[in-house]
């Protein structure tokens, strides 16, 4: 699954386009490169988010095409 949807299907980012645009403007990274929309998301990869002051770091358990709001969350687990 491409990086920009996994974001929005997880619900970590609320839309695919501002998803496409954080990959765009290098605020991810997985697995610690620089990553495209387009990266192929991978079981086991750990991604890490900025949003401006704060940094957001999780590591992909599932990845599924369709999940519901009360599943999206066990797609992925916050690292401290």
């Amino acid at each position: 699954m491409r990086l920009d949807k996994f974001l929005k299907v997880s619900r970590i980012i609320k839309r695919r386009t501002v998803a496409n645009d954080a990959c765009d403007t290098e605020h991810v990274t997985v697995n610690g490169r620089r990553a495209k929309a387009s990266y192929d998301v991978k079981c086991g990869d750990v991604i890490e988010i900025t949003f401006g002051e704060k940094t957001l770091k999780f590591k992909v358990l599932d990845v599924k095409e369709h999940v519901s709001k009360d599943e999206a969350s066990s797609m992925y687990m916050i690292i401290p």
